[in-house]
């Protein structure tokens, strides 16, 4: 039994706005306001082209830099570009520009997206920062130069390295990042992972949070994520290997943010270059810019003197060290700060890919940079926060998701019912299987939440659930590193495929497969085989589309699509959509003794004014309960309710949104009688009787109500309906011979069964039809639902009550039989359709007039309106 539609959760209906209108007022502060930040006193300004990739544009870049130099400034002073880090600008290297300036020819740019140069750019890579440089130093007429790279800067010194050779003069690697191996977690594709996820939310919170500007201009801003999820360090390990030049590097031997293990391999790498590692951090440049000029300053002297190595002189030891391949063993063992960082990240890539995640920690695990429970832990501590964050975010979010169209369209009340009572009872194994079939545990623990499952219980599956599976995989990944690493790389190159395959494997595992072991799942196989092959149970999108198609046919014939709102003038646009079932009722007013009592209660009342109306037109009732309720805007059953109290009738009318209707009770048998009446004719005539039966089903003292569904033959086929509607007692066992209704509505689409009535029609009966329908002026086609207390007497056009009246989209539900075929439903629709044409075109011989565009759509507004606030 329902008490009415379901009470929506209270809310400030305004703060979505008022924050949606700050947004609004944040972005159009931020488009009148300048898009460059203007260059400082200090620097001056270039144009060059923008970058995208390996090409150049015809759009203005604008690149800030600074340039010191000595007071004897002469052409041909060596020229020395300090590129800084990220995020940042040339600030960083300022100290180390005035030092050297007092020597050499120093510049230093913004490189674009930082500083003083343009922000907005298409490529923010050290490669399209190693281009602007490139067209900087054209426009200044710099022919080489010796490149400083600091930090992520590092990056870009190689990558104009890699473009042209010829303009660099000499390399030194400040503090630089370098080969991918020691970068985060020391894989391209997980690295590139992170910066993604920083990237969204750093974009998310610039564009969906009103700052008015304020969080353009932070050091943690979208250019700064663009400048490292653009960039790809995968090729600097070759750029090193081939670069002949000469080479400084300069390393604190307590940075941690970049390993000074990376300066070891890159020193290897380069076997001329000169490593000096120091006890600085990562910050050197910034708090002793003295520190590092002197020794850059000396590098750059002997560059220019000649006197600098190359890699053609460098000592055979070192050259041949630099011709082994990489030692992943190589790699020193994380500690202090950076094992801190690195468990932080490993544990937030899980959110991103466990799989992924612990094959990596499996690999790091392998190389000795990591310890096995260290890397176990880092992804167990993830994947459980994950799977939890997962099952809350469907339980908090899940329901208005399933509410909401396009999901609503596929996912059932019925069975999301279901659905959550199969999670409790198979939860444990449920976890465990989607540990190890890709693509499922996202899914599956949504759902869970959702489906309003006790987290406690799922908790404790989860962290069992990681706790097996977590040290496998990162287990397996140790053992067969590099192996799994080539399969990872497969796997990326046909990822489309094996996610297509995956999905069908789930499909036919979930859906058939697992149902088959277990009756229950194969007699609900056989309720989804039945409702695919009976008609009567198809969808109004599989079944109407012939039937539309012949009604437009007919409209076409008579030439005017909105012909058929003529049918019944006295209703609005004759009871096609939308229609006031109390003003039908109205229509009846001729014979009230033929109408079970009714009264409307206005949604214009405030709720206990509604309450109070109810309560007034029951006291006038000889048999006050039940009570039935129903939106004076509705269709097919839509937010009918039985009530039997008064705090199912308080409910309902506290929730709902519309014109209501309330209505006595009728007892007994129901029918649907549709009516015809052709304009001119004396007399009208019923076209089909419905007989409709509300099916029940007999308790044995032993049996569940659930199994009891799922035997009967005609309940198992709307099995998911029945589950919903009874969820709250499915597992209770009738007593013997108890009978339980299982529907109490004359509904098809709620579980009633519709049979031909046709043996009920007498002449008496079609007489007492038609002299209460020539009693409603302008009413000529539509269908009677009508309850009975006696069947007999009903036959004699005695002794019935209607309760509700359909027009123009009313059909005749007697198809519905079983017995029937497709092919007379259909025909029995022809019927009916060619009879409505006929008497709408002769309703508009005599003066009626069809409803207008604009009046249909009004009608139609006002119906999805009831429907929304009138809950099935």
């Amino acid at each position: 039994m329902t008490a009415g539609p379901p009470e929506p959760a209270p809310r400030r209906r305004w703060l979505p706005w008022s924050y949606f209108a700050l947004l609004v007022a944040s972005h159009a502060f931020r488009l009148a306001s300048p898009a460059t930040i203007p260059a400082e006193t200090d620097e001056r300004t270039r144009t060059v082209r923008a970058v995208a990739g390996d090409r150049e544009g015809t759009d203005p870049v604008r690149i800030a830099y600074r340039e010191d130099t000595p007071a004897d400034f002469a052409a041909t002073r060596p020229v020395i570009v300090l590129l800084h880090g990220s995020p940042g600008d040339n600030d960083e290297v300022r100290g180390l520009g005035r030092i050297l300036g007092t020597r050499y020819r120093v510049l230093a740019p913004d490189l674009p997206g930082f500083g003083g140069s343009s922000r907005d750019v298409p490529d923010y890579s050290n490669r399209a920062h190693a281009r602007y440089l490139l067209q900087l130093l054209d426009s200044l007429g710099v022919p080489a130069a010796h490149l400083v790279g600091f930090s992520m800067g590092g990056g870009v010194a190689l990558q104009v390295e890699a473009l042209a050779p010829d303009r660099v003069r000499s390399l030194t690697l400040l503090s630089a990042i370098g080969t991918q191996e020691y970068e985060l977690l020391g894989d391209y594709h997980l690295n590139h992972l992170i910066h993604g996820v920083q990237l969204a939310g750093l974009w998310l919170l610039r564009e969906g949070v009103p700052h008015f500007g304020w969080l353009d201009d932070g050091m943690l801003s979208v250019a700064y994520a663009r400048n490292f999820y653009d960039t790809d360090q995968r090729p600097y390990r070759g750029i090193l290997s081939r670069y002949a030049g000469p080479m400084l590097i300069l390393h604190g031997a307590r940075d941690v943010l970049v390993s000074p293990a990376a300066a070891r391999e890159h020193a290897r790498l380069v076997p001329q270059a000169e490593l000096r590692l120091d006890d600085g951090d990562h910050f050197t440049t910034f708090t002793r810019p003295e520190a590092v000029a002197d020794p850059i300053g000396r590098f750059v002297a002997a560059v220019e003197a000649g006197t600098a190595v190359t890699r053609a002189a460098a000592p055979a030891d070192r050259q041949a060290a630099a011709a082994r391949p990489f030692d992943p063993r190589s790699l020193p063992r994380i500690e202090g700060l950076a094992l801190g960082i690195v468990f932080l990240l490993l544990a937030v890539a899980t959110l991103i890919s466990e799989d992924l995640t612990c094959i990596t920690a499996g690999l790091m695990i392998a190389r000795g940079t990591l310890g096995f429970w260290t890397g176990t832990l880092a992804c167990f501590t993830g994947i459980f926060l994950g799977d939890l964050l997962v099952f809350q975010a469907g339980r908090t979010f899940g329901r208005a998701v399933l509410a909401r169209a396009p999901v609503r369209w596929f996912i059932t009340p019925e069975a999301i019912a279901w659905s959550s009572q199969w999670i409790e009872r198979r939860g444990a194994a449920l976890v465990f299987l989607t540990r190890v079939l890709p693509g499922t545990r996202l899914p599956t623990y949504f759902a869970a939440g959702m489906l309003r499952t006790r987290m406690a219980t799922f908790a404790l599956y989860f962290f069992v659930g990681c706790a097996i599976w977590t040290p496998i995989i990162v287990g397996v990944s140790v053992a067969f590193g590099e192996a799994v690493q080539r399969a990872l790389a497969v796997f990326r190159e046909h990822a489309a495929l094996y996610l297509l395959v995956t999905a069908l494997v789930l499909f036919v595992l979930l859906k058939l497969l697992i149902p088959l072991v277990t009756w229950r799942g194969r007699r609900l196989l056989l309720a989804r085989w039945r409702r695919l092959t009976r008609w009567e149970f198809w969808p109004r999108w599989a079944f109407y589309p012939p039937v539309a198609l012949y009604i437009l046919w007919l409209a076409l014939r008579h030439r005017s699509l909105l012909l058929f709102t003529a049918v019944n003038p006295a209703i609005p646009g004759g009871g096609f959509v939308g229609e006031s079932k109390s003003a039908i009722l109205r229509g009846l007013a001729g014979s009230p003794e033929r109408v079970a009592p009714w009264t409307l209660v206005p949604a214009a009342l405030p709720a206990p004014g509604r309450v109070a109306a109810a309560r007034a037109f029951q006291a006038t009732l000889p048999a006050p309960w039940p009570l039935v309720l129903k939106p004076d805007i509705g269709e097919r059953g839509s937010g009918v309710a039985i009530t039997r109290s008064e705090a199912e009738v308080e409910a309902y009318l506290a929730r709902a949104t519309g014109d209501t209707i309330a209505q006595a009770f009728a007892p007994g048998a129901e029918f649907g009688v549709f009516y015809v009446r052709h304009p001119g004719e004396p007399a009208g005539r019923i076209f089909s009787v419905t007989e409709k039966r509300l099916p029940t089903l007999t308790g044995d003292g032993v049996t569940p109500l659930e199994e009891l569904i799922l035997r009967d033959e005609r309940a198992l086929c709307m099995a998911p309906f029945h589950f919903r509607r009874h969820a709250a007692r499915l597992t209770w066992v009738p007593a013997a011979g108890e009978v339980v209704p299982l529907v109490e509505l004359g509904t098809h689409c709620r579980g009633a069964v519709f049979l031909d009535g046709g043996w009920v029609e007498t002449p008496a009966l079609a007489a007492a039809i038609d002299g209460l329908s020539q009693g409603y002026a302008g009413f000529w086609f539509g269908r009677y639902d009508i309850r009975t207390p006696d069947v007999a007497a009903f036959q004699r056009g005695e002794d019935f009550q209607v309760v509700e009246l359909n027009g123009a989209t009313a059909e005749a539900t007697s198809i519905y039989d079983p017995a029937n075929a497709l092919g007379t439903a259909y025909r029995t629709l022809f019927a009916q359709w060619r009879l409505l044409f006929a008497i709408a075109a002769a309703n508009v011989a005599r003066g009626a007039r069809p409803a207008s565009v604009g009046e249909l759509w009004v009608l139609l507004r006002d119906h999805a309106r009831a429907l929304r606030g009138h809950a099935a």
